[in-house]
C-alpha cells in the first residue's frame, strides 16, 4: 500500500516537474531548428523512462530532454546551416550522437565514471546556476522572436503578461506551502499542485474576454505519434557523406563531455546523504545505458535525453519515508551547510513542508528514514509521455500559450537560483549577522574567503555563460568539466584553510554512493 501511494504520488511529480519543462523546451527547438517538435521531446523522455526505470541499476535517476542538449542542439544547427554546402541536418545530428555513443561505452567499458570522485559541489553548483540562467534566457529569447511584423502587437503584450502571472502565481503557491498557514495537507497540496494549476488558470486566462481577441501564439504541435515536419521516424544518417561523418566525431566528443557530467551529476544529487538509500548505484552500468539510448535518438531523429537537475532529485525526495526521531538525534543527523543536503531547495522544501509542524515540539522531530526505492514512477510518468502523444491530448497542448510557457522557463529558473549554493552564499554576505543562526557554519569561515570562493564560481559561470552567446556556444561543456581541475588543484593553494574548504565545498555525495566510484576525496 505504501509502494502504490508512494509511487503515484511521485509519478506525479515527475510528470510536473519533466514533462512540462521537457514540453516548454521543444517549442524553444521547435522556433530555433524546426527538426523537432513536441512529438520528438516525448518520445525521448518515454525512451528514457522506459530504459532506465527497467533496465537501469538506479531507476531513481530521471532522464529527459535538458536545456543543455538544447543548446547543443541549437548550436550545431547554427553552425551547420551556414554552409554553403550542408548536410542533412538529422543525419548529421545521427553521427554526432552514435560516436558520442560509442564513447559512452567506452567510458562505462573502463570503469571511466571513477573520475566521478572529483566531482563535488563547487562544480555542481556552478553548472546549476548556469542551467538557471539559461532558463531565464530562454524564456526572453522566445518572447523577442514574438516582436515580428507578421504577429500582433497586442498578442505580444497578452503574452508577456501571461508569462508573468504564470510566474507570480506559481510563487505565490510555492510562497504559502512555506508559511505556517492553514493546515498541513493544505500547505502540501500548494506545493504539489501550485505549479499546474498556475498553469492551466494562465492558459485559460488566454482565452478570456479582450486576451481571446488579440489571438496570442500557443504550442505549435503536429499529428499524433507524427514526426516533425511529416518525416519518417527512421533516419537513414548512414547515407551522410564521409567527410561530415569525420567532422562530426569532436561534436561526439563534446557530447560525451557533457553528458558525463550532466547525466552523473543528476545521478549523484539524487542519491545525495539526504536519502537514506539501501540499494547500491551503478554509474558505469547506467552510463552505459545512456549511449544505448543516445544512439537511438540519433536513429529516430529525437533530442538525446540525460540526467535531470533538479527532477533527479525531486524524484527521491518524493519518495521519502518519514519517521519521528528525537531532536537531539536529529541535530547529529542534521548535514552542514555545504553538503548535498543543504544545497539542494527540492530536497529542504519538501522535508521541511512534512517537518514544520513539528517545528515547535521540542522533544520529537519527523525525519526521513528510509526511501522507497521502487521502478514504478519514473515508468509512469514515462508512459503518460506516450498518453500525450495521442491526438486528444495533443489538442489540449496546442492550446497552452507561448507566454505560459515562457513563464514556466522563467519559473524553473528563479526557483532553481532560489535553492543553489552559490546564491545561498551570496545571500549570506549580505545577512544581518545578529539575525542569523548561531548554528550557521559559515561563521566559521572568514568572510574574505567567502566572497573569493564565490567570486571564483561566478567567474566559472560567466565563462561558460559568454560562451553559450557566440558561436563557440559548442565548447561550453568543456569549460565545464575544466571546473574540475580548477577546484582540485588551483582553490585549494589560494589560502584557505581545510576547515573552510570543508564547509565552503562538500562531496555530491554520500560516502555509500562514492564508494561505487572510488570513494570522496
Amino acid at each position: 500500500m505504501e509502494l502504490s501511494r508512494s509511487a503515484r504520488h511521485c509519478a506525479y511529480l515527475l510528470c510536473k516537474n519533466s514533462v512540462l519543462p521537457g514540453i516548454a523546451f521543444s517549442l524553444d527547438l521547435i522556433e530555433t531548428t524546426e527538426q523537432y517538435g513536441v512529438a520528438e521531446v516525448l518520445l525521448s523522455s518515454f525512451m528514457a523512462a522506459f530504459v532506465f526505470s527497467i533496465f537501469g541499476a538506479q531507476p531513481l535517476t530521471i532522464a529527459g530532454v535538458t536545456g543543455p542538449i538544447t543548446v547543443f542542439n541549437k548550436t550545431i544547427f547554427d553552425i551547420i546551416s551556414k554552409e554553403s554546402n550542408p548536410p542533412v541536418y538529422l543525419h548529421f545530428m545521427g553521427w554526432v550522437y552514435l560516436w558520442g555513443a560509442v564513447l559512452h561505452w567506452i567510458t562505462a567499458i573502463f570503469n571511466a565514471c571513477n573520475f566521478l570522485k572529483y566531482v563535488t559541489l563547487f562544480s555542481c553548483d556552478t553548472f546549476g546556476f548556469y542551467v538557471s540562467w539559461v532558463y531565464l534566457q530562454y524564456g526572453i529569447q522566445i518572447i523577442t522572436r514574438q516582436f515580428d511584423p507578421g504577429n500582433s502587437q497586442d498578442g505580444v503584450l497578452v503574452s508577456i503578461i501571461l508569462a508573468l502571472l504564470m510566474l507570480v502565481t506559481a510563487f505565490l503557491f510555492k510562497s504559502l506551502s512555506q508559511t505556517p498557514y492553514f493546515h498541513r495537507h493544505v500547505r502540501r497540496f500548494c506545493a504539489d499542485y501550485g505549479m499546474p494549476i498556475s498553469l492551466i488558470a494562465a492558459s485559460a486566462m488566454a482565452y478570456w474576454g479582450r486576451f481571446n481577441a488579440t489571438n496570442p501564439l500557443t504550442l505549435p504541435v503536429g499529428g499524433a505519434f507524427q514526426a516533425a515536419g511529416g518525416r519518417n521516424w527512421l533516419v537513414k544518417f548512414w547515407e551522410l557523406e564521409g567527410k561530415w561523418v569525420g567532422i562530426a566525431f569532436p561534436f561526439g566528443f563534446v557530447l560525451w563531455i557533457l553528458f558525463f557530467f550532466d547525466h552523473n551529476v543528476s545521478s549523484l544529487m539524487a542519491q545525495s546523504s539526504a536519502f537514506p538509500l539501501r540499494k547500491p548505484p551503478g554509474f558505469h552500468y547506467d552510463f552505459f545505458l545512456l549511449g544505448v539510448t543516445t544512439f537511438i535518438a540519433g536513429l529516430l531523429g529525437l533530442p538525446a535525453p540525460n540526467g535531470l537537475i533538479p527532477q533527479a532529485p525531486i524524484h527521491t525526495t518524493s519518495l521519502l519515508v518519514m519517521g519521528h526521531s528525537l531532536k537531539g538525534e536529529k541535530d547529529e543527523e542534521e548535514p552542514i551547510a555545504g553538503s548535498p543536503a543543504c544545497t539542494k531547495s527540492q530536497v529542504s522544501n519538501t522535508v521541511n513542508s512534512v517537518t514544520d509542524d513539528q517545528d515547535q515540539v521540542p522533544r520529537a522531530q519527523e525525519v526521513p528514514i528510509s526511501v522507497v526505492e521502487q521502478r514504478v514512477s519514473n515508468l509512469a510518468q514515462g508512459s503518460l509521455c506516450l498518453v500525450l502523444l495521442t491526438g486528444p491530448f495533443l489538442h489540449v497542448l496546442s492550446l497552452i500559450p507561448r507566454g505560459v510557457l515562457v513563464g514556466l522557463f522563467w519559473y524553473m529558473g528563479a526557483e532553481a537560483l532560489q535553492g543553489n549554493g552559490i546564491t545561498k552564499k551570496l545571500l549570506y554576505l549580505i545577512q544581518d549577522k545578529s539575525l542569523t543562526k548561531r548554528s550557521e557554519p559559515l561563521h566559521k569561515v572568514r568572510k574574505s574567503r567567502i566572497m573569493l570562493f564565490v567570486a571564483i564560481q561566478l567567474v566559472g559561470f560567466g565563462v561558460t555563460f559568454a560562451i553559450t552567446q557566440t558561436v563557440a556556444a559548442i565548447g561550453f561543456p568543456v569549460i565545464i568539466m575544466l571546473l574540475l581541475p580548477l577546484r582540485m588543484l588551483l582553490v585549494p593553494r589560494m589560502s584557505f584553510t581545510r576547515e573552510e574548504l570543508a564547509i565552503l565545498d562538500g562531496p555530491a555525495a554520500s560516502p555509500f554512493t562514492m564508494e561505487s566510484v572510488g570513494g570522496s576525496l
